[in-house]
């Protein structure tokens, strides 16, 4: 939420200003691929989909433990989609085509995450750590067989460029409204079902951090689980590529063990050491991050910071100006969260 706040706007527009290399390296890792590739950048989605996982096995171990049904779990969590689903939409399509429904995007961030988190609290509340990880598995290896064996019409089988790929087909034939790329869409049908995935995944380190043994075990166990990942990500994408606007398997493995690295290394840091003050400024966006998310599509924080400390860079050299924009930009963002987080104002769905 960090870098979606600012941070990364501010080191992307350092690109080509300082002079160093590393600085360039650094902001070159915060954009997206325009196909097939992997950046940094490619993390921070996924990692929203598998910290969603993660929280679960708290929160519903606590409920089915207070007496809570699992219909009235389903119900709770069924309402947390829709609600996400529709705020997606706004998000992606203001001002809302309303009266040209076929330029409506209905693919959408939100979405996503609400329906991921509906369907991996359906499957934990019924099954253990070894079948979802079994299911987890299958739908990968299945995703990989249908996306390079079943033809799509006109192109073939195998054919993973923008125009050709499965998903996108299934999307142009099903999904109604517009597709963000023409012909394909990465928040469309079919690549919901890997995407789903993470945060099947994110259950199971939920429960390796639940379990009943000592922290340094928990840690260790995060820390293989996420390595396993990495490798087994990177090899897997020597065959099926590695792709976030495709969501292919091998991008879902890479990126559930980077999830799963950053979790063991801010347990082990805040958790095992002790270590916690450092992360209050990060703690300040993250409980507000539906709100600043929203925000940042409809309130103009760049404009605001220019009024308010456009006279200290105005000094600087021209080149300077859109990155000390988007620092003051982030401080202006952070202040408003910590106004929140002073007040105990948090918007949830």
């Amino acid at each position: 939420m960090l870098l979606i706040s600012g941070a990364a706007a501010f080191l992307v527009q350092l690109r080509g200003v300082t002079g160093l290399a590393w600085v360039d390296a650094v902001a070159d890792q915060l954009v997206h691929p325009e196909w097939i590739g992997f950046t940094f950048y490619d993390v921070v989605f996924p990692l929203f989909l598998f910290i969603v996982g993660v929280v679960q096995p708290f929160s519903l171990a606590a409920n089915l433990q207070r007496g809570v049904g699992r219909g009235a779990i389903y119900r709770r969590a069924g309402r947390r989609m829709l609600v996400l689903i529709v705020l997606g939409i706004v998000y992606g399509n203001a001002p809302l085509p309303v009266f040209e429904p076929e330029q409506i995007r209905l693919g959408s961030v939100l979405g996503r995450i609400g329906i991921a988190g509906m369907v991996s609290t359906v499957l934990y509340c019924h099954w253990g750590m070894s079948r979802r990880l079994v299911a987890v598995g299958l739908v990968l290896v299945g995703y990989w067989i249908a996306m390079t064996m079943i033809p799509v019409p006109g192109f073939g089988a195998g054919h993973l460029t923008v125009e050709g790929n499965l998903a996108g087909w299934v999307d142009r034939s099903l999904l109604p409204g517009r597709l963000l790329l023409g012909s394909h869409d990465e928040l469309g049908l079919l690549t919901t079902l890997p995407a789903v995935c993470l945060t099947v995944l994110g259950t199971v380190a939920g429960d390796l951090l639940r379990a009943d043994t000592s922290p340094i075990r928990k840690l260790r166990r995060l820390f293989f689980c996420g390595l396993g990942g990495v490798v087994l990500g990177v090899g897997w994408g020597l065959v099926f590529p590695i792709s976030k606007q495709l969501w292919t398997s091998s991008f879902i493995v890479l990126t559930a063990g980077i999830s799963a690295l950053f979790l063991a290394l801010f347990y082990g840091v805040i958790d095992v050491l002790g270590w916690r003050r450092w992360a209050f400024c990060l703690e300040v966006v993250g409980m507000n991050s539906l709100a600043i998310y929203l925000g940042y599509r409809f309130i103009n924080f760049e404009y605001t910071a220019r009024r308010l400390f456009g006279a200290l860079y105005e000094p600087l050299p021209a080149a300077w100006h859109p990155a000390a924009e988007s620092l003051f930009a982030l401080l202006v963002v952070w202040s408003l969260l910590y106004a929140l987080y002073r007040r105990k104002v948090f918007i949830t769905v």
